[in-house]
């Protein structure tokens, strides 16, 4: 049996660039795959949520109902969640069209601006939610880790203190905001 740590990473409604970041840990990647094991993320072709998941990063805001399903189950499989980057943790870009109405963002981004065929999907594209909201404010986090994207420096002290069993402040090494 593995004593490794089992990671997810999630991404919802955001622009990956803290994915981007995780990767930009370059050889420290490496040295973390010693003591992980990723049984799920958007760089590998999972279909479901695989079950006691022990550390889960999920990265942007909840702003549809797809959105919503993924943050339930990967809080339900995992013993500790991570709102990764401001996305997550404040709702950051996504939540720019919580002034407005669902119906008038869909109007907008379907019909005023398009070129061709205007109308608004109703399959394919996940229904949204009436606002985007940051993840705690759906489910129970463990630790926030704000920045737009976080530096991988921080996000590897996140990830090699979570791992070595102690709960991280980044406020101690890093500016945010």
């Amino acid at each position: 049996m593995s004593n490794k740590i089992r990671l997810a990473t999630v991404w919802l409604d955001g622009c990956s660039g803290c994915h981007m970041s995780f990767l930009d840990m370059d050889e420290r990647l490496l040295e973390l795959a010693d003591k992980i094991e990723l049984v799920s993320s958007p760089i590998m072709d999972a279909k479901d949520v695989p079950p006691n998941i022990d550390l889960t990063l999920i990265e942007g805001a909840v702003s549809s109902e797809e959105d919503l399903h993924k943050a339930l189950a990967f809080r339900k499989n995992s013993k500790l969640v991570m709102a990764f980057g401001d996305c997550a943790v404040t709702g950051n870009v996504p939540s720019m069209r919580n002034m407005f109405d669902v119906d008038e963002v869909y109007n907008r981004a379907y019909v005023e601006t398009a070129d061709t065929q205007k109308q608004v999907p109703r399959s394919v594209v996940p229904a949204l939610l009436a606002r985007a909201r940051p993840v705690h404010e759906v489910i129970h986090v463990d630790v926030h880790l704000p920045g737009c994207p976080p530096n991988a420096d921080i996000i590897f002290y996140v990830l090699s203190e979570l791992i070595a069993g102690r709960m991280p402040d980044p406020m101690k090494i890093g500016k945010f905001g």
